[in-house]
């Protein structure tokens, strides 16, 4: 089964849309220096708006703002450089901070007025921030207060608009607070981002888990189908070859016990398969179960393998996963015995235990060519149903012969699971 690819947008380190994440709004400022906009290019629309914003906020607040210095073309370059260096903020957002910054700050010290100035070093902050660059962006940030700081106290005697004189204390707060909100969101906006990249991460390993449950599920599921209806057929095909000249009659039933036991197995295998050819869909044919035991018996006799069959305890019905696993675990332990033990006979004997259904399935030996128990892969099967269930299984040679599997399967597990 192929791996499904997560969406472009988390390939992108965005959150895939319709799964949280952020509001259209503010998705180009999660994406962060190295997403999806600064794979694609420089992010020119965002930075022809805010110029434009800066330009025209800049121009009123001049007409309400006096003994101030008039905005000229130096002025003009300054807006503009602030909002230029914006340009590059996901590629390179120590370079759009600090430019910008320094830009605020040469605006302030020329005596120009206040205005939409402080937006562009608000944007380089974001952009610093956001890419992992705090400390950096704090910097940029205190130079610039500091800047304001020296201007309105101590060098606005030598510096435009002459005639100009301190600004109160209480603006330099004005200006602090400002700096610390601007830290604060986008500190904020950085813990959001990161969350919503766990979140990403963590529905990614959710999806490949769930992936590799299936693909090993479906493993199992052929595993078992093919390696019992294989094994008949093999026995089948010998006893035919056999008996071909001796006994026609004899080796027409072993053929037509194959075909009945491939066909099975192609219907089995089809069933396997649809389930990845329309996944989530429900299985055209109802799984197998403890109730096709005596088709599992039937097919131990052609094989020369005589089963006996008990059941003990008050019979219930089980959930279908349960009576799944019930019926793949005793399938595997008949083929086992059919491929690797020179035994006659077998005993399944089936329990249903207050709260728990158990399985056991004994041979008396000797094993054939000295492979007690089979190959390892059947055993690893079982074992792996049985977990997925919550119930404990135990497979090794008898003291006197033989070989043995023992397994319980609580009846709540499958309930539990699908709930």
């Amino acid at each position: 089964m192929e791996e499904q690819q997560p969406p472009p947008a988390a390939r992108h380190g965005g959150p895939p849309r319709g799964r949280g994440g952020p509001p259209p709004l503010l998705r180009r400022w999660v994406r962060g220096h190295d997403g999806e906009e600064g794979r694609a290019g420089l992010p020119w629309l965002s930075t022809i708006a805010l110029t434009a914003f800066v330009l025209v906020g800049s121009t009123f607040a001049a007409h309400s703002q006096t003994g101030r210095a008039p905005l000229d073309v130096f002025a003009r370059v300054l807006l503009l450089a602030s909002c230029a260096v914006l340009l590059v903020r996901h590629r390179h957002p120590l370079v759009a901070v600090f430019a910008s910054a320094a830009a605020a700050m040469v605006y302030l010290g020329a005596g120009y007025p206040y205005g939409p100035v402080f937006l562009s070093v608000a944007v380089g902050c974001f952009a610093a921030v956001l890419a992992g660059y705090r400390r950096q962006a704090w910097g940029a940030l205190g130079m610039l207060w500091l800047g304001h700081l020296l201007v309105s106290h101590w060098l606005y005697r030598w510096l435009p608009p002459e005639g100009g004189s301190a600004a109160p204390w209480s603006q330099e707060l004005g200006v602090a607070a400002w700096a610390v909100a601007i830290i604060a969101v986008a500190e904020l906006v950085r813990v959001r981002r990161e969350q919503w990249a766990r979140e990403r991460a963590g529905r990614a390993a959710a999806q490949k888990r769930r992936a590799d449950e299936e693909r090993l599920r479906i493993a199992r599921e052929l595993h078992d189908v093919l390696a019992h209806s294989i094994s008949v057929i093999n026995v089948q095909a010998g006893v035919g070859l056999a008996l071909l000249d001796s006994d026609p009659e004899q080796a027409r039933t072993a053929l037509t016990t194959i075909k009945s036991a491939s066909k099975e197995a192609l219907g089995e295998v089809r069933q396997v398969l649809e389930t990845l050819r329309t996944p989530g869909d429900a299985p055209r044919s109802p799984a197998p179960g403890l109730d096709r035991l005596p088709e599992l018996v039937e097919q131990a006799a052609t094989t020369g393998l005589t089963v006996e069959t008990t059941t003990t305890g008050e019979r219930t019905a089980l959930p279908p996963g349960l009576d799944l696993a019930a019926f793949r675990i005793v399938q595997e332990a008949l083929t086992n015995v059919v491929r690797h033990s020179a035994a006659r006979t077998a005993r399944v004997a089936v329990g249903y235990r207050p709260g728990a259904l158990v399985l056991r399935i004994e041979d008396e030996g000797p094993a054939a060519g000295g492979d007690a128990g089979g190959s390892g892969n059947g055993l690893i099967g079982m074992r792996e149903r049985v977990a997925a269930l919550g119930g404990t299984i135990e497979a090794g040679p008898l003291p006197a012969g033989g070989f043995r599997v023992t397994a319980r399967l609580p009846l709540a597990a499958d309930s539990k699971e699908t709930s």
